[in-house]
């Protein structure tokens, strides 16, 4: 008997051993096929407000067998429609069988599909390559209300701008139906955007406007509103355009001037290489080019309210060079630059007096390469001024000024040869001649008297 119990030992370890390897399978194969994870659905990119076209974008994701089949539809009352859907074939038996994730947008065209202007209820459905329940797999439904608006905004005209100088400043004024919806002027592909006039009107709205020095026509001018669904109205307007005056210049470098200066460009801007002349052409071609895209950028967040009252005024002293002035730059009596001056150089003593040309808050005090030490204040809705080359600032920004405030000293710093102030006026980053923004004339006919016209 007893060597019969021992022959029939291995016997047992054998089947014991096929046992767990069994359960070892099947609980392996369970795991591997019936999976219970479910996959994760975000709609986050879809916009809550549904236009006369717009998108359903949704991305799902399942980091186990993997995405099997996708199903939108939208639900609006009684009615349920199905928008889009799609099975993902099987592309392999082991492992992820679908792809773990899907990034998507669906166009959607509310009327198309049967719906109306209201509250819709979008729905997207998810199942994976799971056999959980009875082999369809693991199923997300996540819901989304949306709220369909298939009607752009209404646009009442009261004013636009008759004439329109190169490097000048228009303004339209306009009713819009949708407080909501983001408004102004767009000229050739900028926009300009569109102010509440805050004389105690709530639905009227005013737009300045900028046509670059270099424009040589005025194209596609129009007021545009857009709505939170993305429906768009345009109402074109025409402005006659007025050839600008505009100087030639020629300026000499010195190698004094270099020697002077190159130390000071070389401080904020290591990059530069090469002989001094080398470093000059990099800090009036390149630095400048950074400066603007940056006084661009400042300027693209205005208050909302106009601060500005009056004309702007206008430092006393003479005149070294004007706005739009086109320069060729001269070393060793040979060219070797060309720019554009894009303000007003006024000189009187040295380390003068600047005070802000109008109330304001400043939106910028600090050292910027061709501008030197530099100021830039923000008087709302679009508009502000610049002065640049001070030898000394006594503001910061976030400061509320008036026509009273000193903000520093002139000097010359940055891209200057002697003492002077170099004074800007920008509208939403687009810098304008600043004799229209001196000229109390200009104000009263170009903006006072069309805002009281258009009450009536």
């Amino acid at each position: 008997m007893k060597f019969r119990r021992k022959q029939s030992s291995p016997k047992r370890f054998l089947f014991l051993t096929l046992l767990l390897l069994l359960i070892a399978g099947s609980v392996g194969g369970y795991v591997l096929f019936f999976e219970g994870e479910k996959p994760l659905i975000d709609l986050e990119g879809t916009n809550p407000f549904i236009g006369q076209n717009s998108v359903i974008m949704y991305q799902i994701t399942d980091a186990k067998s993997g995405i099997r089949h996708i199903r939108i539809s939208g639900t609006q009352g009684a009615v349920e429609k199905e928008i889009y859907s799609k099975t993902i074939p099987r592309t392999t038996y082991k492992g992820s069988v679908g792809p773990r994730e899907i990034h998507n947008s669906i166009d959607f065209n509310a009327k198309k599909a049967g719906f109306s202007d209201g509250k819709l209820t979008l729905t997207v459905e998810a199942q994976d390559f799971s056999l959980r329940g009875w082999f369809q797999g693991n199923r997300t439904v996540v819901n989304k209300e949306v709220i369909i608006d298939t009607m752009p905004p209404k646009i009442q005209v009261l004013h636009t701008e008759k004439y329109l100088s190169q490097g000048g400043t228009g303004i339209a004024i306009y009713r819009i139906s949708d407080q909501q919806a983001e408004h102004g002027v767009e000229l050739a592909g900028v926009f300009h955007r569109g102010y509440l006039l805050g004389d105690g009107r709530t639905d009227t709205y005013i737009s300045y406007f900028a046509l670059p020095y270099h424009a040589h026509s005025i194209d596609n001018l129009n007021i545009k509103a857009v709505d939170l669904a993305g429906n768009s109205a345009v109402v074109p307007f025409t402005t006659v355009f007025k050839q600008g005056v505009q100087r030639k210049d020629t300026i000499n470098i010195g190698d004094g001037f270099l020697d002077r200066k190159i130390p000071e460009f070389e401080q904020y801007y290591p990059e530069m290489q090469g002989q001094n002349i080398e470093k000059y052409l990099y800090a009036n071609q390149e630095v400048r080019k950074q400066n603007n895209a940056k006084i661009k950028n400042l300027c693209k967040n205005s208050t909302d309210k106009r601060l500005w009252e009056g004309s702007f005024n206008r430092m006393a002293g003479s005149s070294r060079a004007g706005f739009a002035d086109h320069r060729t730059y001269y070393y060793n009596k040979k060219p070797i630059d060309q720019q554009v001056h894009l303000g007003m150089d006024i000189a009187s003593t040295k380390r003068a007096e600047v005070r802000a040309a109008n109330n304001g808050i400043v939106k910028y005090a600090d050292y910027l390469g061709i501008y030197g030490n530099m100021v830039l204040i923000d008087h709302g809705q679009g508009v502000f001024s610049l002065y640049s080359h001070l030898s000394q600032i006594n503001v910061s920004p976030g400061d509320s000024v008036d026509k009273k405030s000193a903000l520093g000293l002139t000097g010359t710093t940055g891209m200057a040869g002697g003492d002077h102030l170099h004074f800007s006026m920008l509208i939403h980053g687009t810098f304008v001649t600043p004799k229209e923004w001196w000229d109390l004339h200009w104000i009263e006919v170009t903006i006072e008297a069309p805002i009281r016209e258009s009450k009536f």
